[in-house]
């Protein structure tokens, strides 16, 4: 009974949001907050999965949310909208309800395997040298794809606006605000049953000891390939997301300076701690858009001068100010982050019925 009590808190949590939306009891600079929130969410925990519970060292996270952010938007446009580059839809447009989620996952899929590619030199490497490993595979596929000009190169890529309006014109409900709360619910879920099932103890037992996790027959390498395809995976779903959300990618919007937003994300909410990385995504996501309100002189100023491009560099500036310094004030106070590697049911027992309910 308690388990389909929480399957029925989840819907109705689901549907509640659905409803505020649609009836526009939030606007829409609350939702697309509350979807961002989302979307770093899956990529807090996805990264969470290499660096906290296995114990490696990965920098290049955003490089796989830019692969599963193209393959997505192309196939979605590709599909279901008649495009000057790609020529009429394949498939007619009432088939993006159903194409758009699948597009998504095939987004997921594409990164994953994106993540079998960089899995396999971790075999041989750990700590500093697998970090170079990722940082040079992500500018690697940031460069591949800016000199792809059929796909808009370092312009980037758009359409996939048309694809959600078309949706929206089959069954009138916010539908992104619906695929960001499920993506971010199934990820959460999906990361919680692995990491705890009997499988998934092989990935902690080689954050502690990789030699004594061979001898006790863990397949190291094997673990290995299955942690960095999850999570390289759900970052490519979170890239889909962030994809169709916008209606807009550019390569340099998955440069270097996003994976150091997943790192601090990860470092602040404590390895090792899936409620400590959704507990960071949330704070994380609340402190940038508190940074856009944080300088309203200069910003009125950008505006007085007809520089209204320069109210967005300025808050970006501000931005690579404060999170460089959050990071050097956890490392320095707080090391192991918010909550290290202990979960809101350590500190509050009662949840401990709502970990099970996730792990059923």
């Amino acid at each position: 009974m308690q388990k389909y009590s929480f399957k029925a808190l989840l819907l109705a949590i689901t549907v509640g949001f659905v409803l505020a939306v649609h009836f526009q009891l939030v606007d829409q600079y609350v939702t697309t907050v509350a979807m961002l929130m989302g979307i770093n969410i899956i990529l807090s925990t996805s990264l969470n999965v290499v660096n906290g519970y296995m114990g490696e060292f990965s920098c290049g996270h955003a490089g796989f949310m830019c692969v599963g952010a193209y393959v997505s938007s192309v196939l979605s446009v590709l599909l279901f909208t008649k495009d000057r580059v790609f020529g009429p839809a394949l498939l007619p447009e009432e088939f993006a309800v159903i194409g758009v989620p699948v597009v998504i996952l095939i987004g997921g899929v594409a990164a994953a395997l994106a993540g079998l590619i960089v899995a396999v030199p971790s075999f041989k490497t750990r700590g500093d040298y697998l970090a170079i490993i990722t940082i040079a595979a992500n500018y690697i596929i940031i460069s591949c794809l800016e000199n792809m000009d059929v796909i808009g190169g370092p312009r980037g890529f758009q359409g996939m606006k048309r694809v959600v309006g078309a949706m929206e014109d089959v069954w009138d409900i916010p539908w992104m605000p619906v695929l960001v709360l499920v993506g971010t619910i199934l990820s959460v879920w999906a990361i919680r049953r692995f990491v705890s099932s009997t499988y998934g103890k092989g990935i902690s037992a080689i954050c502690q000891d990789e030699v004594a996790a061979e001898i006790m027959s863990v397949n190291t390498n094997k673990m290995k390939l299955v942690a960095f395809m999850l999570s390289s995976g759900l970052a490519g779903v979170a890239g889909g997301l962030f994809a169709h959300v916008y209606g807009y990618v550019n390569p340099q919007s998955f440069n270097i300076l996003k994976s150091t937003e997943c790192l601090v994300m990860v470092y602040l909410g404590g390895m090792g701690s899936l409620s400590g990385s959704v507990l960071s995504a949330i704070v994380f996501t609340l402190l940038i858009e508190a940074l856009r309100f944080a300088i309203p002189a200069l910003n009125s100023l950008a505006h007085q001068l007809h520089m209204v491009p320069a109210s967005y560099e300025i808050g970006q500036v501000w931005k690579w100010v404060v999170l460089p310094l959050i990071l050097i004030l956890t490392m320095q106070f707080r090391p192991e982050g918010f909550m290290g590697k202990k979960e809101l049911s350590d500190f509050f027992p009662f949840l401990k019925k709502f970990y099970q309910r996730l792990e059923d």
